[in-house]
Formats: C-alpha cells, sequence, structure tokens
C-alpha cells in the first residue's frame, strides 16, 4: 500500500489469512500507530504506537536498575575515521551508512548506524583501572540505516528507535556472562510483556554481528512464516578494545584490554506485536503494554442518559489504576464505537446500558476471544484485574502453539524448500561456515535464524558432510 493513498476509518478491508501484507499497512495506519514519512523508508510514530514504545522502555529500565547500568546519551554523528578502525565492523556497515553534507577537519561524518565506535572512543578515556569495571553504560536512541531495499513500519525502516548497551568487563567469562543476562532478559520482556514466544540461540559464523566474537539472537517467527529477530547480545571479545584502546590497569599492575558486550532491541518489537496478535478486526494489545486497557462504552437513551453517565464515571473511577476511558461521544451509536475500540486494540470493553443499570452489572467483553460476560458490579476491580491475566495469559499461549505448528524438520536440501514454501521453520543439520551460510542463502532465499549443537551428527543439508550443527532456518523480515 502506497503512502499516497488514503485510510478511511471503517475497519480492514483485508483477511490477514488472504494477504497479510495489506492486512499489516491497514492495521499499521487504521489503528494510528504510525503514518508514512515524506522520505521513502521513514515513518511517523504515532501516539497510540509510541506509547507501547514507553511501556517497553519502562519495564526495561527496570531491569538495568537492578544491573546498575545507567542511562546515557552520545552524539548522532560519528566521524567517518572511526568506522575504518575495525575492519569487520567496517565491511559489515559500510552500505548502510548515511553521511551528512559537509566535512570538518577534511573529514565526513556518518549518522549512526550503532554506536559501538563513538562509546567506545570516550569508554577509553573514562576507564583505567580494574575498579572501574564492570562499565556499562545503556542508550535509547534512534538509529539509520540507509541500505534498506523493502521497507514495512516497524518491521524494517530506514530509521527506527531502539535500546543499546555497551560494557566493558575484566576477563572473557565475565562478557560471556553478561550476554547471556541480557539474551535472557530479553527472552524474558518479549514473552512476558509482549506476549511473544521466541527462541533463543547463538547465530552462526554468518550471521553474527559484524566484529563480534559471538552472537546471542532471540527470535520470533511471525503467522506468514518469516522469522523476525526481536534482539541480539554480542561478545565483541577484545577487538573494538584494541582498536579503541580500551584499556585498564589490571590487579597485577599491567595494561590489559577489555572484553567488552553490546546488545539491543529495536521498535521492530511493536510489529512483532502487531503481526503476532492482530485478527481480521484489527489490532489486539497485550494488556501489560496497553495503556488504556479498558473502554466503557455506555448505551445511551434520552431517559435513561444521565443514570447510565453516573454509573459509567463510578465505574470509571473504581478501575482508575487500569488507564480507562469512558466513550461518551453522542455522534457515533455504540456498534461504530465497538469496531473503533476493536480496531485499536483496547483488551477489555465494558457496555452499561439501562437494563444492566436494573440488574446492577455490567458487560465485560474481551478483545482477545470477543466473549462477552456480564458481570457484578460490586466486583468490577477484582474480575477486571483477573480477565486482564487471563487475556495476556491466553495471547502468549496460543502464540506458542501457533509456534510449534510451524515448525518441522529437514533432512535434505529439496525437503528444506518444500517446507519453506509452505512457510515452516525448518531445523535442518548445517555446517558452521560462513561460505555454507551464503549458498544457503543463494539456494533457498532464507538462512538460519540461530544455531544449536547436538549430540548427534547429521548430514548438512549444503554440504553433505557429517556435522553436529543445527539450525532453525526460515525467510526473514
Amino acid at each position: 500500500m502506497s503512502k499516497e493513498e488514503k485510510i478511511d476509518n471503517k475497519g480492514l478491508t483485508v483477511k490477514k489469512a488472504e494477504n497479510i501484507v495489506d492486512w499489516y499497512s491497514e492495521v499499521v495506519q487504521k489503528a494510528e500507530l504510525a503514518d508514512y514519512a515524506p522520505i521513502r523508508g521513514f515513518m511517523i510514530i504515532r501516539p497510540n504506537a509510541m506509547q507501547i514504545w514507553e511501556a517497553i522502555q519502562k519495564d526495561f529500565n527496570k531491569t538495568l536498575e537492578k544491573w546498575d547500568v545507567k542511562n546515557a546519551y552520545f552524539p548522532l554523528l560519528i566521524p567517518e575515521s572511526f568506522f575504518k578502525k575495525e575492519a569487520e565492523h567496517a565491511k559489515g556497515f559500510a552500505p548502510e551508512l548515511a553521511y551528512v553534507d559537509s566535512k570538518e577537519e577534511g573529514e565526513r561524518f556518518a549518522i549512526r548506524p550503532t554506536s559501538e565506535t563513538i562509546m567506545y572512543d570516550s569508554y577509553s578515556k573514562w576507564i583505567r583501572s580494574w575498579r572501574d569495571l564492570p562499565f556499562e553504560l545503556n542508550q535509547w536512541c534512534n538509529i539509520l540505516r540507509w541500505e534498506v531495499k523493502q521497507t514495512k513500519p516497524f518491521l524494517r525502516t530506514r530509521e527506527f528507535l531502539w535500546q543499546e548497551g555497551h560494557g566493558v568487563f575484566e576477563t572473557e567469562k565475565d562478557a560471556e556472562k553478561d550476554m547471556m543476562r541480557v539474551i535472557k532478559a530479553y527472552k524474558k520482556l518479549v514473552e512476558e510483556l509482549l506476549a511473544i514466544p521466541v527462541l533463543m540461540g547463538k547465530k552462526s559464523k554468518g550471521e553474527t554481528f559484524a566484529g563480534a566474537k559471538e552472537t546471542q539472537t532471540v527470535e520470533a517467527f511471525m503467522p506468514d512464516g518469516k522469522a523476525l529477530q526481536c534482539g541480539t547480545s554480542h561478545n565483541l571479545g577484545q577487538g573494538f578494545a584494541k582498536v579503541f584502546d580500551v584499556k585498564f590497569q589490571n590487579r597485577e599492575g599491567k595494561d590489559s584490554y577489555g572484553w567488552q558486550t553490546s546488545w539491543g532491541f529495536s521498535t521492530r518489537l511493536i510489529g512483532a506485536m502487531i503481526m503476532q496478535h492482530g485478527d481480521d478486526k484489527g489490532l489486539i494489545i497485550p494488556p501489560k503494554v496497553a495503556k488504556t486497557k479498558v473502554v466503557i462504552v455506555p448505551i445511551l437513551f434520552d431517559k435513561t442518559r444521565d443514570k447510565v453517565l453516573k454509573k459509567a464515571k463510578e465505574i470509571e473511577k473504581k478501575l482508575s489504576k487500569f488507564g480507562v476511558i469512558i466513550d461518551d461521544r453522542e455522534e457515533y451509536n455504540p456498534g461504530y464505537k465497538f469496531n473503533e475500540w476493536e480496531l485499536k486494540g483496547v483488551p477489555i470493553r465494558i457496555e452499561i446500558g439501562p437494563k444492566d443499570l436494573e440488574k446492577k452489572q455490567i458487560i465485560v467483553v474481551r478483545r482477545d476471544t470477543n466473549e462477552k460476560s456480564p458481570i457484578k458490579e460490586k466486583d468490577v476491580a477484582i474480575t477486571i484485574q483477573k480477565i486482564l491475566g487471563l487475556i495476556q495469559k491466553n495471547l502468549f499461549e496460543k502464540a506458542k502453539e501457533e509456534l510449534y505448528d510451524r515448525m518441522d524438520e529437514a533432512k535434505n536440501l529439496a525437503e528444506l524448500k518444500k517446507k519453506l514454501d509452505e512457510k515452516k521453520i525448518v531445523q535442518v543439520y548445517l555446517c558452521d561456515e560462513k561460505e555454507v551460510e551464503e549458498k544457503l542463502k543463494e539456494k533457498t532465499g532464507a538462512n538460519s535464524r540461530l544455531i544449536q549443537e547436538t549430540q548427534k551428527q547429521g548430514v548438512c543439508v549444503i554440504t553433505g558432510k557429517k556435522t553436529k550443527t543445527r539450525a532453525f532456518v526460515a525467510s526473514a523480515y
């Protein structure tokens, strides 16, 4: 769907199962999550989505606080010479760099695609002794990666928002421990906050972050069979430390280079949430990231209008901690309002009409199942709390079941291609070599999303050699 097309607010015109691409575009715009920017590949994040991102930030900031990792901010522009210092990193990001049209002291400045280089330049000045370690900072910022062909709001755009953490440690063991601590926290965040099940594991050599020794990842798999990377954590070894002179005086009084980690996730998580949970009515927001968890729609008639509104406000007060709102707009009928709030994904809708006043009850409608049930007015706060918990759990369990239904195995390349065409996530034996990864992409259009070492040997689907490495293969965004 092009940015020139006008989007009305009458609900979705495309079924998710029939055309997930157009369905996704409609949900993003009609649920007022994002809009297209004047420049191709950029998006405008609207308040409905920004509130979700802020909920994610709030949750992860609690984790950072627990770890005693503080937030900071580093410049948007990075000297070109910084990227040339670390050869593999420079090669990996060269196509994605965008430069500002000016020079100072004969040097161009790139808009950050990631902040390893500029942060480590400062780290080299701030770290002096082993007593300064571990040294970790986090920043919430925007990123620009210019070499993006096909764009889709949240899932793949040239500019996006993200979190990136960068640590320096005394030993490699400490760095490995940090890498794993972070990736486990990412898994917890995605599964418990966004109700999206993920697979966690190591990236192959061909998919490892440019300049890193090892990359751990959490991968979600969407209903269209494509993989979506939801967060990565890297053991950078000492490569960056050596080129940026990040060293410290160790416990023996000698100079030693730091062992480093970097880790991040982005607004891509919002795209994953839309794609995973949404249905033919629109967005479904997991309660833990929904700012408005409950909307009250009073059913208004002239004779009972004041009584119903009064009761709606009493209910609103009882549910204030859930970010409840009352939709008392008189220019729209209840059916229109129901459709609008379903489209925007509010977890619970409460209906109150004159008959409900007589029965001292309210009608509660769950967005995830569309179940409608009466509850006693006196029990409203406790019941709503319970239902929100049930919605969060149901979304995760449903998505988990779908994930395992899409997983399969293949013993050879022909089987792999067939099952990829069936939109499966396919487990295969695969030699962990960059050349093998390249041939896999060439022959299937897919890549390994993560790898695992097994006890048993199997035959690599590309080389025919024996290997103990198994890979999860899928197409990706």
